[in-house]
């Protein structure tokens, strides 16, 4: 499937050349879902951009997607055992099919990268844009999730 023909898809590739960090752009991009303002919501994932503040672990795509699956589909009384591993279950599937798509979730392996990181951003200029997979990356989170919430009614 072609995840990035998808109406969120575009809109988070949209928030990403805006200048917004993977995490940020790809929950931006289903903001209208979730209760809470765009400066509540931008703040929240802010720190899970680069894999979790630039340390490259899990995407901020991923983690992005977590969290609006969370908001739509979790639980919250500590005894629901069926809901959280329906949860956890809905999150592996959505992590594995970006693996598919991708080679991977984590975001040093996305990026081709060694070695440590620091925790400075760069910049967002073209050739920024040019060296870095995570345009694409983020849409493609984006229409994953669009067509499994339109596969899968929430709440």
């Amino acid at each position: 499937m072609n995840y990035l023909n998808m109406k969120r898809a575009k809109l988070a590739q949209h928030y990403f050349l805006e200048g917004y960090n993977c995490s940020q752009s790809v929950f931006l991009s289903f903001l209208d879902l979730v209760d809470m303002n765009k400066e509540q919501a931008l703040k929240m994932v802010s720190g899970l951009g680069a894999g979790i503040s630039r340390l490259r672990e899990i995407s901020g795509a991923i983690s992005a997607i977590t969290l609006v699956v969370g908001i739509l589909y979790g639980y919250s009384s500590p005894d629901a055992y069926q809901e959280k591993n329906e949860l956890y279950a809905r999150v592996q599937k959505l992590a594995f099919e970006f693996k598919r798509e991708k080679g991977s979730y984590v975001c040093k392996d996305l990026l081709k990268l060694e070695g440590p990181s620091i925790p400075i951003s760069q910049r967002r200029t073209p050739e920024y844009y040019k060296s870095r997979p995570c345009l694409k990356n983020v849409g493609i989170a984006a229409g994953i999730l669009e067509k499994y919430l339109q596969d899968n009614p929430y709440k």
